[in-house]
């Protein structure tokens, strides 16, 4: 079907319709011929033992396949270097050769008089032992491909997400590698019963007698020729079509199966009030890693549990959250909050709760579900939340069914549903439409005060940081640029480069011309910085915010953008300094009217200029 829905008319549906075409033939021809032969005496002495002994061996082997090939493949998909690499390779010899070769192969090693073949008293061939071992050599490679496959489409980031919500090792294989790869390991299991059920060349070398039901074909074949071959055949391809046909109803609906006892929250289980911590303690890290040529080497030693870390793309500040995770490991650092040190643990022991910019819902899992799936989530904590984020009325979707600011809420209400230690938020609005995301950070804003949770958020956002966090982190390059109670970072920037990062839109460059005062572009403007010599070469900046217009004369109104109730000026003064403006009050200043401009020394901050005075100019 196409975009539109009609039917593709094409050339590759023909191409296709031929393929199945010439698949369906023999099949429809072997019917045919079983049809003609129904009353002549079809040949059944043998064929039903023959069907059981295929049965019974195609099931031990794949039995044996997924408990020895399901962890096999869990571990070739996470790599590891050129030794994994070439048992990947060897795992996939066996499609290569020949089912006879491979019964050589085999013969060769359980054989009766090979060292194996005598400490099992030669009972490895010629039994049913020998058709396993036959089957499971020739079989084993179809589902390890696949679930290989399958695990490698696992996004890690949803296991990272899992160890953060209390699970270890064993626990995030279980419950969302094998989860999400269950369709391609099921896939897998199917081709390899399939392929175990049909197995002939290597069954026929290692375990002639008892008779599979292939080589109960042959001897039929060779024996009395063509015609007594009908019934076992017909026997063999209506088996693998019901076994198809079973795999292709059932898949889908275990897959798709909602749980009888969703536990829905409306019924009889009122959420308490929030739980309230009024005085949460203060987050302290040092922490260093490297990630390919980049190295992050960051220390913070606040005095406020709300921290905000500020910096562009590739500043360092997700890496940065990872650590504090623990997702780069126990030598990334030390952590603490309050008087708990966290350095030393693993993620699904820190007690932190995980917020990434996608959200990360597990598929599959309804929201109730996403909720309580950390390690001893309290079902009435997961509730509260529930209701306080109004998820209460999607308690029942699934990750597909929710908009994107409703993924973030139960992102947001999973990780406070653990009463975490630790709140961690990876640029959790970033990617949402400015109404949801304003709504969505006025309510955290609220949730953090309420519930008292120690908070990191990661954001490029000035206004973001300045509405979530009491200290400021900003960082560059990995390093941090300058750190400190949020008004002073605001008002007093460090640097240059901190400027650029709180989003100043006037930063320039001038010269002290004498005490307390700067010349720039032929304007001269106080300053209250005294300690500059004159003759300095600086850069300096301003907020748009604090510079005022008013009728007057001085400046030339030069540009005027209406950004909702505000209003964005350039203006240029009569020396030839051009400065934005932002204000509520607008009035009177269209392009072209003068006006005065008033800049108090305070609002302005000065460095000496340590790079080019283009660094300084905003693009």
């Amino acid at each position: 079907m196409t975009a539109t829905g009609r039917p593709w008319r094409g050339p590759l549906p023909f191409l296709g319709a031929l393929l199945a075409l010439y698949l369906a033939i023999p099949i429809a021809v072997l019917a045919a011929h079983l049809g003609q032969h129904a009353g002549s005496g079809l040949p059944a002495a043998g064929l039903l033992p023959a069907l059981t002994v295929s049965l019974e061996t195609a099931t031990i082997s794949t039995a044996l396949i997924a408990v020895f090939g399901i962890p096999l493949a869990y571990r070739l998909a996470q790599g590891g270097g050129r030794t994994w690499d070439a048992v990947g390779v060897a795992i996939q010899l066996p499609l290569a050769l020949p089912p006879l070769m491979s019964g050589i192969l085999l013969i060769q090693l359980v054989g009766p008089y090979t060292l194996l073949g005598k400490l099992f008293g030669g009972h490895l061939t010629d039994s049913v032992a020998g058709i396993v071992i036959a089957q499971t050599f020739v079989a084993a490679p179809f589902l390890v491909v696949s679930a290989r496959s399958a695990f490698a489409t696992v996004d890690p980031a949803l296991l990272e997400l899992a160890s953060t919500l209390g699970h270890g090792g064993f626990s995030r294989f279980r419950r969302v590698s094998l989860t999400l790869a269950a369709p391609g390991i099921g896939a897998g299991l199917l081709l390899a019963w399939l392929r175990a059920f049909g197995e002939f060349g290597a069954t026929v070398i290692l375990a002639y007698h008892p008779y599979s039901l292939p080589v109960f074909t042959f001897v039929q074949f060779s024996s009395t020729g063509l015609e007594s071959t009908l019934a076992p055949t017909g026997v063999a391809v209506l088996t693998a079509a019901v076994v198809l046909v079973l795999a292709s109803f059932t898949v889908p609906l275990l897959r798709l199966r909602r749980p009888a006892d969703q536990p829905v929250v409306a019924a009889g289980m009122p959420p308490p009030p929030a739980p309230s911590r009024p005085s949460p303690p203060p987050l302290r890290f040092a922490v260093r890693t490297r990630a390919g040529e980049f190295e992050l080497d960051l220390e913070h030693r606040g005095t406020s549990p709300y921290v905000a870390l500020l910096g562009a793309s590739g500043a360092g500040k997700s890496l940065t959250l990872r650590c504090l995770a623990g997702l780069r490991g126990l030598d990334a650092g030390a952590v603490s909050v309050g008087e708990r040190q966290l350095g030393a643990l693993p993620p699904e022991r820190r007690r932190v709760g995980w917020v990434p910019q996608d959200a990360a819902l597990l598929p599959g899992l309804d929201v109730w579900r996403q909720l309580t799936f950390g390690v001893d989530t309290d079902p009435h904590l997961a509730a509260t939340w529930l209701e306080r984020l109004g998820l209460r009325p999607l308690a029942g979707r699934l990750p597909g069914e929710l908009s994107g600011g409703q993924r973030q809420r139960v992102a947001l209400a999973r990780a406070l549903a653990r009463a975490p230690d630790l709140l961690l938020l990876d640029e959790p609005f970033s990617a949402l439409d400015r109404p949801v995301r304003d709504e969505l950070r006025r309510e955290l804003r609220r949730i953090q005060r309420e519930a008292g949770i120690t908070s990191v958020l990661v954001t490029h956002d000035p206004e973001e940081a300045a509405l979530l966090a009491d200290e400021i982190v900003v960082i560059g390059d990995g390093r941090v640029l300058q750190a400190g109670p949020r008004r002073e970072v605001f008002n007093r920037p460090a640097s240059v480069e901190v400027a650029r990062v709180l989003g100043i839109d006037n930063l320039r460059t001038g010269r002290i011309a004498a005490a307390r005062q700067l010349e720039a572009d032929g304007t001269r403007i106080a300053i209250a910085d005294d300690k500059l010599p004159a003759g300095t070469d600086v850069a300096w900046c301003v907020r748009a915010e604090r510079v005022t217009l008013a009728p007057g004369e001085g400046a030339t109104v030069l540009e005027r953008f209406d950004i909702g109730l505000l209003h964005e000026l350039t203006v240029r003064l009569d020396g030839g300094l051009e400065l934005r403006a932002r204000t509520a009050d607008g009035d009177g200043l269209a392009p072209g009217t003068r006006c005065r401009v008033t800049l108090a020394p305070e609002d302005l901050t000065v460095w000496p200029a340590s790079q080019p005075a283009r660094a300084c100019i905003p693009a």
